[in-house]
């Protein structure tokens, strides 16, 4: 039996002498694609585990990077910050091809429509309410309390952002764009001066929450691929960027009725947090410019690879066009 590119057998053979309550022959299953790290349920017949490795192939050195996943969910444990339970890192590539870690998988709701679906306008409201409660508490927790005082580089966070962003504009650009002329110029003179520090997820949208399975609740932070040491307020304007895009603009929520949805607008999901986090700061349009600018960075890169044909999504093309239209959208903050 295999996983696709890995065999069953030798991963459960090295499971039931590391972890309790692994025997028998594991069921595996794949649960997600795309870009980032492959996930697959372990189940066996009295444990249930979610294991992340990395891709198969050569990797940039600082890509994929599970070692850090696996050390911040560690280190979080018992914070407050809802997680699922970190439970063994293995670097020994003789066991799948790759390093990969396991944690206990959790029962609960996942969501990649932020309309979330199915769910009364009240439970909306409620579950909106419980992320912007989950951020806070991940930015609580003090990086030097938890072992994390070395997870990334303290200050200039957002110079070293724009910067980074910027160099990505310039190499991978398929096109003029005065926008992103005019963000690149303006963006670094209009860094706020505050240097708060906080463990930030990097991908804090409603698609990597998992809710409780009956009650409107975060149980569970998910993917943290992207999690670095930085300012608290790009998680943020990270999140918030679904209320300043469309449904058609990679599912955002511009346009739509959010009273009649039952979801908070803007204003209050971020009060929310204000009252929440131990910074008190709300956002400025320079975060918010931020975030569209990154995101317009992204998109032309996923734009550049359709072009040579090295694209993995399908839809590369389609995703790109929103390069433009996301770039349009951060100089409408300035």
């Amino acid at each position: 039996m295999s996983a696709g590119d890995w065999p069953v057998e030798t991963l459960a053979a090295y499971l039931k002498e590391a972890l309790p309550g692994c025997s028998g022959v594991p069921q595996v299953e794949r649960i997600s694609g795309g870009q980032s790290n492959p996930t697959y349920f372990v189940t066996f017949p009295d444990r249930r585990l979610v294991l992340r490795k990395q891709p198969p192939g050569i990797l940039l050195p600082s890509a994929h990077a599970i070692d850090r996943e696996f050390r911040v969910l560690r280190a979080l444990d018992g914070t407050g910050v809802p997680v699922p339970e970190a439970l063994l890192y293995c670097e020994d590539r003789a066991i799948i091809g790759t390093p990969f870690y396991l944690m206990e998988r959790l029962d609960g709701r996942v969501f990649h429509d932020c309309t979330l679906p199915g769910i009364s306008p009240a439970e909306r409201r409620a579950m909106y309410l419980s992320v912007a409660g989950a951020m806070a508490a991940l930015h609580a927790v003090d990086p030097q309390a938890v072992g994390l005082s070395d997870f990334g580089r303290p200050g200039d966070y957002f110079a070293r952002q724009v910067s980074r962003w910027s160099r990505q504009w310039q190499e991978n650009r398929t096109r003029e764009d005065a926008a992103m002329d005019r963000l690149i110029e303006w963006l670094p003179r209009h860094i706020p001066a505050d240097e708060v520090l906080s463990i930030v997820h990097g991908d804090f949208r409603i698609g990597n929450m998992m809710f409780h399975p009956t009650e409107p609740r975060v149980i569970a932070l998910l993917d943290w691929e992207l999690a670095t040491l930085g300012h608290p307020l790009a998680d943020l304007a990270h999140f918030s960027m679904a209320y300043v895009t469309a449904p058609d603009e990679y599912g955002g929520l511009l346009g739509l009725d959010l009273a009649r949805l039952g979801l908070p607008g803007q204003a209050e999901f971020e009060e929310a947090y204000r009252q929440a986090s131990p910074h008190g700061l709300g956002l400025r349009p320079f975060h918010m410019a931020f975030a569209l600018f990154r995101w317009a960075a992204i998109f032309e890169g996923i734009a550049y690879r359709a072009q040579r044909g090295t694209a993995n999504a399908e839809n590369a093309g389609e995703i790109g066009r929103l390069s433009a239209v996301f770039a349009q959208r951060a100089v409408d903050y300035l």
